[in-house]
C-alpha cells in the first residue's frame, strides 16, 4: 500500500514538473516573440520616419526643380502653353519617382511594387478612360494650337482668358474672375470660339423705330452716331438696314468692323450714344403694345 502512494507521488511530481518545464518553455517562447515585435515596431518606426524626411526633403527639391524649370523656359522663351504642360508633366512623373522610393523605403520589393502599379495601372485605365481622354486632348491641344495662353475662348458652355494648359484640363479665368478647369478630352473633341485668333471683330446692334417715324433721319442719327467714334474702322464700312418689319416697331439692323480689344467699349459706348441722340430728334423706341379696336353694335 505505502509502495502505490509513493508511486502515484513520483507520477503526479513527474506530471508537475512536465508542467512547470512546458510553462517555462512558452514564457520564454512569448520573450522571444515580444522582444522580436518590438525590434520589429522599432525597425519599422525607423523607416517610417527616414520616409517623412524624404518625403519632405522629396517635395522641397521637387518645387526647386519647378522654379528652376520655370526660369529656364522664360529665359529660353518657351511657348506659354508648352511650359505649362512641360512643367505639370513633369511634376507627376516626380511626385511619382518620389512614391517608388518611399514604397522601397519601407521594405517592399520594388519588382513587387512594379508588378502591382502595372495591375492597378490596367484597372485604372478601364475606370479612367476619360482621364486618358483628357491626356490625349491636351497633347493635341499643343499639336494644332487651337488656343494658347493669353486667349479669350468659348467652350463647354464657358468662356474666358486662358491662364494655363495643364496635362488634363485647361484653366480659365472668367471675367468677374472665376477660375474655370475644363477637360482637355472635351476641348480637343468640341467646337472652340478663340476670340483672339483675328485682329479686327464685327459689332451688330438691332435697334427697332416706331412705324411712321422718318427712316431716313434715324438713319442719319446712326450714321452720324458711328462716324464719330474713331475706333470704328473705315474698312469695312458701316452698314445700315431694315431687318424686320415687326409687330410693334421697325427693326434697324447695323454692322460696324473694330478692333479687338475695342470690341466691348465700343458697343456700350454706341448704344448710349444713340439712345441720347435719338431722343434729342424726337425718334422714339418703341416698347411692345396691343392696339384694340372696340366694335359699335349700335
Amino acid at each position: 500500500m505505502f509502495t502505490f502512494a509513493v508511486s502515484k507521488v513520483v507520477k503526479i511530481l513527474i506530471v508537475a514538473m512536465t508542467s512547470l518545464k512546458d510553462i517555462i518553455s512558452n514564457l520564454t517562447s512569448w520573450e522571444g516573440m515580444v522582444d522580436h515585435l518590438l525590434r520589429e515596431t522599432f525597425v519599422f518606426g525607423k523607416n517610417v520616419l527616414i520616409c517623412l524626411v524624404i518625403y519632405f526633403v522629396g517635395r522641397k527639391v521637387i518645387q526647386y526643380v519647378h522654379k528652376v524649370l520655370d526660369k529656364i523656359m522664360s529665359r529660353k522663351e518657351f511657348d506659354p502653353s508648352v511650359a505649362s504642360f512641360l512643367k505639370s508633366l513633369i511634376n507627376i512623373i516626380l511626385t511619382a519617382a518620389l512614391l517608388i522610393i518611399i514604397v522601397t523605403r519601407l521594405g517592399i520589393k520594388s519588382t513587387s511594387f512594379v508588378a502591382l502599379l502595372a495591375s492597378i495601372g490596367v484597372a485604372l485605365g478601364m475606370a479612367l478612360s476619360g482621364t486618358l481622354q483628357n491626356f490625349a486632348g491636351g497633347v493635341m491641344i499643343l499639336l494644332f494650337r487651337p488656343y494658347k495662353v493669353g486667349d479669350y475662348i468659348q467652350a463647354q458652355g464657358q468662356e474666358g482668358t486662358v491662364r494655363e494648359i495643364q496635362i488634363f484640363n485647361t484653366v480659365i479665368v472668367t471675367g468677374d474672375n472665376r477660375t474655370i478647369f475644363i477637360p482637355n478630352g472635351g476641348l480637343s473633341s468640341n467646337v472652340i470660339v478663340n476670340f483672339n485668333d483675328q485682329t479686327s471683330r464685327r459689332l451688330e446692334w438691332v435697334i427697332g423705330i416706331d412705324y411712321g417715324t422718318d427712316y431716313d433721319q434715324a438713319k442719319s442719327v446712326i450714321l452720324d452716331v458711328l462716324k464719330s467714334d474713331a475706333r470704328i474702322l473705315p474698312d469695312p464700312a458701316p452698314a445700315i438696314v431694315v431687318k424686320t418689319l415687326n409687330e410693334s416697331s421697325v427693326d434697324i439692323q447695323f454692322r460696324v468692323w473694330v478692333s479687338r480689344p475695342d470690341y466691348w467699349d465700343v458697343y456700350y459706348s454706341v448704344n448710349e450714344q444713340i439712345y441720347k441722340n435719338f431722343l434729342a430728334h424726337g425718334i422714339d423706341i418703341p416698347f411692345p403694345q396691343l392696339t384694340v379696336h372696340l366694335a359699335d353694335k349700335n
